[in-house]
């Protein structure tokens, strides 16, 4: 009998370790897909950045051409 308590003892706490360690790796791959989308949204704000820059520099340069 005291096998029996000693072996759902055991279960139960090994059983808690696969939950947190399943948990651990739910959290890791959220924090990936949060990185992920970062640089996405660094990446489109490069660009917006880059855009900007240029159409200033042909918004210069034309009106530098006029003058």
């Amino acid at each position: 009998m005291k096998v029996v308590g000693g072996l759902a003892v055991v279960l139960v706490l090994s059983a808690c370790g696969v939950e947190t360690a399943g948990t651990a790796a739910t959290a890791a791959a959220l924090k990936k897909q949060e990185l992920e989308q970062a640089q996405q949204n660094q990446q489109q704000f490069q660009k917006k950045l880059d855009q900007a820059t240029q159409q200033m520099q042909e918004r210069a340069d034309r009106a530098g051409g006029e003058q």
